[in-house]
Order: C-alpha cells, then sequence, then structure tokens
C-alpha cells in the first residue's frame, strides 16, 4: 500500500517541461512562436492577468489578487462560464512561469517561457494534464485547447510587435 501511494504522488508531480523526443498529444502539448518583439514586450503581456481575455479566445474573463509572483492566486472564466482558480507554482522574473488549476483527482499545468536568440524573441506555451484523471480532462478538454492555442499565440506576437 505504501509502494502505491508513493507512486501516485509521483505521478501526480508536474513535469519538467516538454522533453526533445516528446510528441504533442492531447494530455500535453505545446506551441512556439518567433517574434521581433523583445521579451519584455511578451512578460507584460503573460502577466497582465485581466487582459488575458483579450488575447485569449478561450477566455471570457480572469482575475489575479495582488501582483503575479510566486503563489500568485487568481482565477479564469471560461466562455462557457467555468470558472477556475489558479495558483503560480513556479516563476523565474522576465523568463517563464507556471500555474497550476486543481482539477478532480488531477490537475491542469499551463508554462509560458521565453528565450533569446540572434534579437528574436522566442516564446512558447506548454499545456498538461496530471494526476489519476488526466487521461479523462485530456480527452475532454485537450482537442479543443490544442486547437485554440496556435491563434492564441498568434494574438499574443501581434500585440506585442504593436
Amino acid at each position: 500500500m505504501r509502494n502505491t501511494v508513493i507512486c501516485l504522488a509521483l505521478f501526480m508531480l508536474p513535469s519538467a517541461g516538454k522533453g526533445q523526443n516528446d510528441e504533442p498529444s492531447n494530455k500535453h502539448f505545446w506551441n512556439t512562436v518567433k517574434t521581433t518583439a523583445s521579451p519584455e514586450q511578451i512578460w507584460s503581456i503573460w502577466i497582465d492577468v485581466a487582459n488575458w481575455k483579450s488575447w485569449d479566445t478561450g477566455l471570457k474573463d480572469a482575475e489575479i489578487e495582488g501582483a503575479f509572483e510566486p503563489k500568485a492566486k487568481g482565477h479564469i472564466i471560461s466562455l462557457e462560464n467555468r470558472k477556475s482558480k489558479f495558483k503560480v507554482v513556479a516563476y523565474t522574473e522576465g523568463q517563464s512561469y507556471t500555474f497550476k488549476t486543481n482539477l478532480p483527482l488531477g490537475a491542469l499545468y499551463v508554462r509560458r517561457y521565453l528565450t533569446v536568440e540572434d534579437d528574436t524573441t522566442i516564446f512558447t506555451h506548454e499545456v498538461w494534464f496530471k494526476g489519476i484523471t488526466a487521461g479523462l480532462f485530456a480527452k475532454q478538454f485537450g482537442p479543443k485547447f490544442r486547437a485554440l492555442l496556435p491563434e492564441v499565440m498568434e494574438n499574443i506576437k501581434s500585440i506585442a510587435e504593436k
């Protein structure tokens, strides 16, 4: 029994990010875009939670309690009026953050990170489901989230390059 509990606990930990040999699936997917906008412009868009709805076409609204920082909490409301709480669980100022939304017996993670190569900002939005119910939620929400992600990323790029 103890080994089962330990295995389940390890299974529910967030992934460390996409691996080089990973293929996108409804359970774990990402999109990467290059832009001439500065990393600071992308970062300022990402941490402006009140305006997430202006570029994330799957959101009706979003709010955060206080500043965007480690352990910050907030909520998002989908177009279908599903309200979900989130918490910032990883944070590196100006480079990356991950937030977690709890689901029954699992969680949804969103990681956003950026790098710069040759005066080009490269930014990625990564999503994955974890936990016992990950497959169920990936089947229910993954296809829609994956389909929206390229448009969402292009929206960010467009706003940043203005």
